[in-house]
């Protein structure tokens, strides 16, 4: 990537940010909006019970969530030869056709269809995208490179969610997925101007890419991402019932909550991918040790506003200084299947999700209170550090802080 000019690469990263910012967008823009699809798609539904309706309309969520599970390691498989400048195209395409089709679809099951299909391409696009990223930074570069393409994931957080959110609460929510789709086909064409081709990783093929599967160290560093990562969702799940019901304060509190928490993730994430760079080891163990201390240090003073503010911020920092050396573990584990590493830990992330709320949702239908699920977050980053001890004892291979300085080759 010698021959890029410092503004053409800047311009391509910036590119492949937008990306993650659209994902950002079309991922949690539901969550706010759940109300709205419950009331449009599901009247009678609607008017016979909200609460059932809106529990129903959380499928979007769950069905999106799923998508991703399953697309992530298909479609790296499937796209292994592929040029990965061209990959991401693809895939920016399947994003627009599956938001867009959410957005017109009649019925709450095409509905569904549209928001599966779009989900597809999600792990598969970071993977693809964070490796394009770190070829054009250079060698050493992949911690780096998936923090610029997860920053604007983190950067939908903090503005674009609540901004789309109110959008679709005053306009209606077809407008906010139209308009998600519009932000993926203005990516499109800003990767197509701005992104040179880089080649898909020597001797890649479906083959290649699932046999990462037969290693042990694969699915243990996915376990390690799936569980320990679920302690961050344990929390984050439900910030709005602790802002309201344990800090007492009003509704309108929430979004700057949020926002709070998506600054923290914001710079963790920035500090995250220059840390997994420079030791990739120290960066997961010293991550979930913070992430520990956080969690219990939120579940102590969330009962005060700046407490819980505070709080909010640092769970977020250490919650995302760990994404970018988590991502580039897979990596390691997995160097002949780059790309299926990278999709990978996309999957195992919606694990950590999924299981993150689940079980901090049990534990406060037992009646335990709200702050409770921040102690079931606090057992998960706990067994995550575990297994990650465990992954690098069990290790055979060179240090992963070597291999990450390794990026897929490159080709003008």
């Amino acid at each position: 990537m010698e021959n890029l000019t410092a503004g053409r690469r800047w311009a391509a990263l910036l590119a492949l940010a937008l990306g993650g910012f659209g994902l950002g967008l079309t991922e949690f823009v539901a969550m706010g909006l759940l109300p709205d699809l419950a009331r449009d798609l599901l009247p009678e539904a609607y008017a016979r019970s909200a609460p059932d309706a809106v529990a129903t309309a959380g499928w979007m969520i769950t069905i999106y969530a799923l998508g991703v599970v399953v697309g992530a390691p298909t479609i790296a498989a499937l796209t292994a030869r592929l040029p990965r400048r061209r990959l991401v195209l693809v895939l920016l395409s399947l994003f627009v056709i599956g938001t867009v089709a959410s957005a017109l679809a009649p019925t709450f099951a095409l509905v569904l269809a549209g928001r599966f299909v779009a989900a597809l391409a999600h792990g598969a696009y970071f993977g693809a995208a964070g490796l394009l990223a770190a070829t054009m930074l250079g060698s050493g570069s992949q911690g780096k490179g998936f923090a610029i393409v997860l920053g604007g994931l983190t950067a939908a957080n903090v503005f674009g969610v609540p901004l789309i959110t109110a959008l679709g609460q005053a306009a209606g929510w077809r407008i906010a997925y139209l308009a998600v789709a519009a932000v993926f086909a203005f990516t499109l064409l800003f990767v197509l101007f701005t992104v040179p081709e880089v080649a898909a990783a020597p001797g890649g093929s479906p083959r290649s890419e699932l046999a990462a599967f037969k290693s042990p160290h694969v699915w243990l560093a996915a376990a390690v991402a799936a569980i320990g990562f679920g302690g961050f969702f344990a929390v984050n799940s439900y910030i709005a019932p602790v802002t309201t019901h344990v800090t007492g304060l009003s509704e309108s509190y929430v979004p700057w909550v949020l926002a709070v928490m998506g600054i923290g993730m914001t710079a963790g994430n920035a500090l995250g991918g220059f840390a997994a760079d420079h030791n990739l080891r120290r960066s997961v163990l010293l991550g979930f040790v913070a992430m520990i201390a956080t969690i219990m240090l939120f579940g102590l003073v969330a009962y005060h506003p700046v407490g819980l503010f505070a709080g909010a911020f640092l769970v977020g920092v250490a919650a995302l200084f760990i994404g970018p050396a988590l991502q580039a573990r897979l990596i390691a584990v997995a160097p002949t299947a780059q790309l299926m590493g990278a999709a990978v830990n996309q999957s195992a992330s919606n694990v950590a999700n999924s299981a993150g709320a689940a079980l901090g949702g049990v534990v406060i239908a037992a009646g335990w209170g709200y702050l409770s699920s921040v102690w079931i977050g606090v057992a998960l980053a706990a067994a995550g550090l575990a297994l990650a001890v465990l992954s690098f004892r069990l290790d055979p291979g060179p240090s992963p802080a070597e291999v990450t300085r390794h990026p897929e080759p490159a080709a003008a």
